[in-house]
């Protein structure tokens, strides 16, 4: 299966580009979509079709801070099962460990994780689908989203004490600033996240109800219970590859480990579904390097080494066979 966005959270796009001024039925019909289809709030969509989507919305209302403004621009307290569930919890540090439960519900493109170093919470973004070809745009709206949601719940601003972007700088860093609320605006940073201290998770959510937490609840273990039930293996192993590609080549056997199933179990499996575990390999760096090759931000060398490959020769070698072209003059004719 592909990745997919809620049609909820989709609509939530559209929202923010119509009051951009984008033409609401023209943007429809430039993604493919009537507005009936849009209809279902339990529908999905592919992550094809929304990255699609932002493409034409951000050429369409000439905002290139689009994705930033989606969290300002939406009630996002009052949408979806996810954030009826965090909105009854007790305190923020609970309503987050649900976010990050649960956000498969939303989107299982990327993958949303909270770690406490040092008195300081960090609440990571990471892609999980190669299909994220502008990866800036899930992961800006996503973190803007959060940070409003946040403030709707506890009541005021979360001072935050930094927000990285594991991508270099692309537009303008001054609405950055006013977004979050903070001065320390990362790019080129070797994770995706926001960064607050720890003392904060304590704050209580105002108006929470515990038995209203508890029905909807039940009703997001549905949801997920459902959306997971849909994943093959190579969907699995293709989530696992690109969580592990970060420098070194993924292995079956750490992947295997990873998901707790035995190597010989998995080639099984995959070999029913009629991939092989190379192939699931090969097919996400393929991916990955035309759209690093696209994107122009960064040297061959340095995706090769980002693809896991311990030498460019060897990339080099790889995309050949891949695309009958030379990395180089791949990104010539791109």
């Amino acid at each position: 299966m592909s990745k997919t966005l809620s049609v909820s959270s989709f609509n939530l796009i559209l929202y923010t580009a119509q009051q951009k001024g984008a033409n609401y039925d023209l943007l429809c019909q430039k993604v493919g979509l009537t507005p009936s289809m849009l209809q279902n709030p339990d529908a999905r969509l592919p992550i094809t079709q929304v990255q699609k989507l932002w493409k034409e919305a951000v050429v369409m209302t000439g905002d290139p801070h689009l994705a930033l403004h989606l969290g300002e621009s939406i009630n996002t307290i009052g949408v979806g099962i996810l954030a009826y569930v965090m909105m009854h919890c007790p305190t923020l540090g609970k309503a987050l460990e649900k976010l990050c439960l649960y956000q498969d519900i939303v989107c299982d493109g990327s993958k949303t994780t909270m770690t406490i170093e040092d008195d300081l919470v960090y609440l990571n973004l990471s892609q999980l689908s190669e299909d994220l070809i502008y990866p800036y745009y899930a992961f800006e709206s996503e973190l803007s989203i959060y940070f409003s949601a946040m403030k709707g719940m506890i009541g005021n601003y979360l001072p935050l004490k930094a927000v990285h972007f594991n991508y270099p700088q692309y537009i303008a860093i001054e609405e950055y600033y006013r977004i979050f609320q903070t001065e320390n605006i990362v790019f080129n940073s070797h994770f995706t996240g926001m960064v607050f201290e720890k003392k904060h998770l304590a704050t209580p959510i105002l108006n929470a109800n515990p038995s209203l937490f508890s029905l909807f609840e039940i009703h997001a273990q549905e949801i997920l219970s459902n959306l997971k039930s849909n994943t093959s293996i190579a969907e699995k192993v293709k989530k696992e590859i690109l969580l592990e590609l970060k420098g070194e080549e993924p292995t079956l056997l750490k992947i295997a480990k990873n998901l707790g199933i035995g190597v010989r179990s998995i080639q099984m499996k995959l070999k029913e579904e009629g991939v092989t575990f190379q192939q699931l390999l090969d097919d996400i760096r393929k991916n990955l390097a035309t759209k690093h090759l696209k994107e122009g931000k960064l040297s061959t060398t340095d995706i090769a080494y980002l693809l896991g490959y311990s030498e460019p020769s060897v990339f080099f070698r790889s995309f050949k066979k891949w695309t009958g072209q030379t990395p180089t003059f791949y990104r010539k004719l791109a």
